[in-house]
């Protein structure tokens, strides 16, 4: 039985997702996390570091939520200040520099809007990793976790392929948020999923991502392990699939594919 978009969302915000942690768990290996900015400080909303992947080095970046609410106060509810952003781009150009490819999980409501995070330059930041991504000379694919909200969400999504999970939204803006502009009445959430074409599979059908990851099969929910399994060796595919092209096809191609929108 098909699940309606608004069904959809309330299982893409689960507590019990698995977060960008869990992956670099079960996913790689050898994870080695850094730390920090060098301009500010760290944000513990954005994980990052290197890691192997089939034996094979890559820097893996991930947007962290909570599995509880004590871990969901210190990472922010997944809401990275511009700190977080700034931590990303450092390690993109440390991978560019060492000619490692770049796997992005994304899983966030929306970047941080309070007030010090505008005073530190939340939307340069964003801004300035659009800017760097769309030159990276190295392969980027990134995977929508959970949520993708808003531009917070397309600071890290602006790469060579855009994948997400089978229960999984991509969008402008919550429903909440849509229904209260539009509407002016945020309870009509679920009719605003409805109209915003955010589930994993419209957006394919629109060509906005590239691959939707299953989390089920015939209408069951497929085991955590097999989606870990089938979701390594997708990415193992096609990282070897991008390693073929030169660094100026790879640019060439990524602008190719947004320049289309």
């Amino acid at each position: 039985m098909s699940l309606t978009a608004g069904e959809i969302v309330k299982l893409a915000r689960h507590q019990e997702r698995l977060t960008s942690l869990d992956y670099f768990e079960k996913v790689f290996t050898d994870f080695q996390e850094f730390h920090g900015d060098r301009l500010y400080g760290d944000d513990p909303a954005i994980v990052g570091g290197v890691a192997k992947l089939a034996d094979k080095p890559v820097t893996v970046i991930g947007i962290q939520k909570g599995a509880d609410l004590k871990e969901n106060m210190q990472r922010n509810f997944g809401q990275p200040n511009p700190e977080g952003y700034r931590k990303a781009l450092r390690l993109m150009k440390q991978a560019e520099k060492f000619r490692r490819p770049v796997i992005c999980l994304v899983n966030t409501p929306g970047a941080f809007c309070g007030v010090e995070a505008e005073e530190r330059g939340e939307g340069e930041a964003i801004a300035r990793n659009l800017l760097e991504m769309s030159d990276l000379r190295v392969p980027i694919i990134s995977i929508i976790t959970g949520e993708g909200g808003s531009g917070g969400a397309l600071a890290l999504a602006l790469a060579d392929e855009v994948w997400m999970m089978e229960y999984s939204i991509y969008a402008i803006l919550s429903p909440e948020g849509f229904a209260s502009i539009l509407w002016k009445d945020g309870k009509r959430a679920n009719e605003a999923a409805e109209l915003m074409k955010i589930t994993a599979a419209e957006l394919l059908e629109l060509a906005v991502i590239d691959r939707v990851i299953p989390e089920t099969l015939n209408g069951e929910k497929i085991s955590e392990d097999k989606v870990i399994q089938l979701l390594k060796k997708a990415l193992i595919e096609k990282i070897t699939e991008l390693a073929k092209y030169s660094s100026e096809e790879l640019i060439e191609k990524r602008y190719q594919r947004f320049r289309k929108f």
